[in-house]
């Protein structure tokens, strides 16, 4: 279904109890909301959340901002780089508006909130701006993008700045799975199989790079986060895979040190991605950190 959030047409997910505590997924950078496996889901709706997922403005089946033009990633980069202001269409602030929006539409008046890589980020301005909404807060493969954090390697880089070597569907397909396995977890590794599920269920269902990076350039405009980071209260919950090849985990570390009573679930051979075998382990994690703020 669709709701008007901020101005915008955003697609959501809305499963369970309407009378249950609600989960607030938010994923990361260009991915849509089916990013979310449906086993953590039931994870959650088995534990007695109601859970929520939607796709950022700019890609999937929400609302798109083609009209802003496509962006210069490597003008954006040069830009940082000199430490010059980068301009984007939208800001991550704004995505968090839109998370309140969804809320708003829905008629939510708290949840227990977890974002995923930019989805983090975008949470950790949710729960810094708008602290009675956010009832606890779970931060998974994130950063506050403070300046002296490690950043990905180069070929990392080169990877994730590349295209698909043609146009149409298959070029698509492997163009995705060739960055899943980049950035996935070396000890729990993807089959090819299920893989290509996951990269033809994305792009049957909303292919949209523009969007992408013009979520990229938002992250890059976005800055240092870390003042923001001490004016969240809400319990927090930071997770991070030790392998992390695309957010290194000094980046969950330093999150650690500027969240108050911040509780840290660093995970070895988990990389930048959502491993089946560990579904079961984020559902809990989310379920104990919502127990840390009592009832809604």
């Amino acid at each position: 279904m669709h709701v008007q959030a901020n101005g915008l047409r955003i697609a959501v997910d809305d499963q369970g109890p309407r009378t249950a505590p609600v989960v607030l997924l938010i994923m990361g950078l260009g991915m849509q909301f089916i990013a979310w496996p449906q086993l953590l889901v039931q994870g959650l709706l088995d534990r007695g959340f109601r859970v929520v997922r939607f796709d950022n403005r700019d890609i999937g089946l929400s609302q798109g901002f083609d009209h802003a033009g496509v962006p210069s990633l490597a003008l954006a980069g040069l830009r940082y780089a000199l430490r010059l202001p980068v301009h984007s269409p939208y800001g991550l602030a704004d995505m968090a508006q839109d998370t309140l929006g969804v809320l708003d539409a829905l008629g939510i008046a708290r949840a227990h909130v977890c974002g995923a890589s930019m989805g983090g980020m975008i949470a950790q301005h949710l729960a810094a701006r708008a602290p009675q909404r956010v009832a606890s807060l779970t931060l998974m493969m994130t950063s506050s993008g403070a300046r002296s954090l490690p950043q990905p390697g180069w070929a990392l880089q080169r990877t994730l700045m590349s295209r698909p070597e043609g146009p149409g569907t298959d070029a698509a397909v492997d163009w995705i799975m060739h960055m899943l396995r980049a950035i996935g977890s070396p000890a729990y590794p993807a089959s090819a199989e299920a893989l290509r599920e996951r990269a033809l269920e994305s792009v049957q269902r909303a292919w949209h790079p523009a969007g992408s990076a013009r979520q990229l350039l938002a992250v890059v405009a976005d800055g240092d986060r870390t003042p923001l980071l001490a004016q969240i209260t809400a319990p927090t919950r930071i997770v991070h895979g030790m392998a992390d090849p695309l957010v290194p985990l000094a980046c969950g570390l330093q999150m650690a040190r500027h969240v108050a009573k911040a509780e840290t679930d660093f995970i070895p051979g988990m990389g930048h991605d959502l491993p089946d075998a560990l579904l079961d382990r984020f559902a809990q994690g989310i379920a104990l950190n919502a127990k840390r703020a009592g009832t809604l």
